[in-house]
């Protein structure tokens, strides 16, 4: 490592708010922290004490926002260009991470570039493909259009897999650099199987504990996950159907399957135990740009049944660690996941060579490849040498 660095990162989203990007950043800034650098947060206020904390450990800085129309769990920070201009006219940061692109990460853009301070941003979520699920489908090429032009704006953005970093580079984003994340497998293990945790959802070890984590949500495509399962019943009859998560479908899913058990959101240890207290780990997701719980399951040594993309198409080897779903076969969900459970005893088979993988993507170093990126944003290194679209940093 070279000299520390003081490093601004803003965010609309972080803990102990609950979803991937804020889990991220999360293990990225404690990473960062560990490894000597300054950090300044900078997000909008969770709730009414929330304040800005500068003298602290981490330096924090709040600001107004507002909850979003159809994911009222996150927040858009306002724009904040004065308070921000004079915070790092006083100290000024060596470069700035902007994980999301709301109206905060905008107007931090815009004071980044009239002060001169490189700029890193970072993709980690597909908003403009949300819009079709919530009925303003029209909105899609507006939205992607903004995006566009946020990141073309910074030194270069961020993307968690290859076939993204690719889509992004061809739709004109400008520099993209491919980010994986990594998994925490000391927290997520077999180990934290839980027999009081299977009891309570009413099972044994002789039943088959099918779970899904995530938002509970149209565009988390989860009717088809409920698919699946109903069809596992048909020839199976010792099964179970745990989803651990909450959203907008979570109340009318409940209503319409009262023998499925909702558990709300879960954390930390408690989460951890119920991914290593299931046997399958259903994940139908289409508009993931990585999908964390892909990793977690397989650390906690579930096969893991999901869309042939994203951390899916990273990491899990079809039939050896998982089950990998094509995205363009109708019905081929349902049909893949009949197929794993027409052998139920490879389940453990799979899910163990899923934990042995998983044991060797831990966070150290994708820190360090966050690290490498931010030191040639600041010291730019020669034409043809940097690491272009699609490559990880060696």
């Amino acid at each position: 490592m070279t000299r520390p660095l003081y490093i601004s990162l803003v965010t609309e989203t972080f803990p102990p708010e609950v979803n991937g990007v804020a889990m991220t950043l999360g293990r990225i800034l404690a990473g960062l922290q560990a490894r000597g650098h300054q950090l300044q947060l900078i997000r909008p206020r969770q709730h009414g004490n929330d304040k800005s904390a500068p003298e602290a450990e981490l330096s924090l800085l709040t600001v107004p926002g507002m909850s979003i129309p159809f994911y009222k769990s996150l927040r858009l920070g306002f724009p904040a260009g004065g308070l921000l201009a004079t915070h790092w006219r006083n100290h000024r940061p060596d470069v700035i991470y902007i994980a999301t692109e709301g109206p905060l990460g905008l107007s931090a853009l815009r004071v980044a570039q009239r002060l001169g301070i490189p700029v890193v941003s970072g993709f980690h979520t597909n908003f403009h493909s949300y819009s079709s699920h919530y009925g303003i489908g029209f909105l899609q090429p507006i939205v992607a259009n903004y995006l566009r032009y946020f990141h073309r704006r910074t030194a270069c953005t961020l993307a968690p897999n290859k076939n993204l970093c690719r889509e992004l580079t061809t739709g004109g984003f400008g520099d993209v650099r491919i980010l994986p994340r990594g998994v925490d497998s000391a927290l997520y293990s077999p180990a934290r199987r839980n027999i009081a945790l299977r009891r309570h959802w009413g099972i044994d070890d002789n039943h088959i504990a099918a779970l899904y984590v995530g938002r509970i949500a149209a565009e988390k495509n989860i009717q088809e996950a409920i698919s699946a399962f109903r069809a596992m019943q048909q020839t199976h009859d010792r099964l179970k159907f745990v989803l651990v998560g909450d959203g907008p479908m979570r109340k009318k899913l409940a209503g319409e399957n009262p023998d499925f058990h909702f558990v709300g959101v879960q954390t930390g240890v408690p989460l951890a135990e119920h991914y290593a207290s299931a046997d399958l780990f259903l994940f139908p997701s289409k508009t993931e740009t990585f999908g964390n719980v892909t990793l977690e399951a397989m650390a906690s040594g579930l096969p893991v049944v999901a869309y042939d993309y994203a951390a899916a198409h990273m990491h899990i080897s079809h039939y050896d660690n998982g089950v990998l779903v094509p995205l363009d076969r109708e019905g081929a969900y349902q049909e893949m996941t009949l197929e794993l459970m027409k052998f139920p005893q490879q389940l453990k088979t799979i899910g163990a060579a899923a934990r042995r993988y998983s044991e060797n993507i831990g966070w150290p170093r994708i820190v360090s490849d966050f690290e490498s990126i931010l030191q040639g944003c600041i010291a730019p290194v020669p034409a043809g040498n940097h690491h272009g679209c699609c490559d990880r940093i060696s």
